[in-house]
């Protein structure tokens, strides 16, 4: 386990595109805490690193947004209105897992359709600021 104080929003940003640099197909990454946590903001500064000043809206709505990251597509996942884990399956979000980049918020939505090997990030409040809490991923450098 790992902890990262993030001070800002930019920090959250910063944290997004180091995770950016250590990701492979395959990878899930799952994250979870509360509205306002800075999901979406993590994830839009690990796309953003990727693919430049992009808009990264959260996909509340539209549940799975794509993002083309040359051999593999980056899914950009959540799953606040996910009904119950097993609708993971209509999404193709459990076909994507193993081959693509899925990066899913409100990840414990998936219930038991968490993959075990996924780096989990937990954002909590802190003050003003948010603790990263992450697990997973043995011997990687995020």
């Amino acid at each position: 386990m790992n902890e990262i104080e993030l001070i800002s929003a930019t920090d959250t940003l910063a944290l997004g595109a180091r995770l950016a640099a250590a990701l492979r197909a395959g990878d899930v990454v799952l994250l979870s805490g509360g509205l306002g946590a800075g999901k979406t903001t993590l994830a839009r500064g690990l796309i953003q690193s990727r693919l430049g000043p992009i808009d990264v809206p959260s996909p509340t709505y539209t549940l799975v947004q794509a993002y083309d990251w040359g051999d593999v597509e980056l899914w950009h996942c959540d799953l606040y209105r996910l009904d119950h884990p097993d609708d993971a399956y209509e999404l193709g979000l459990m076909d994507a897992m193993g081959e693509e980049i899925v990066m899913i918020e409100w990840a414990d939505k998936l219930g038991e359709h968490c993959p075990a090997d996924a780096l989990r990030i937990d954002l909590s409040f802190d003050g003003t600021g948010r603790i990263a809490t992450l697990t997973g991923w043995e011997g990687r450098d995020v």
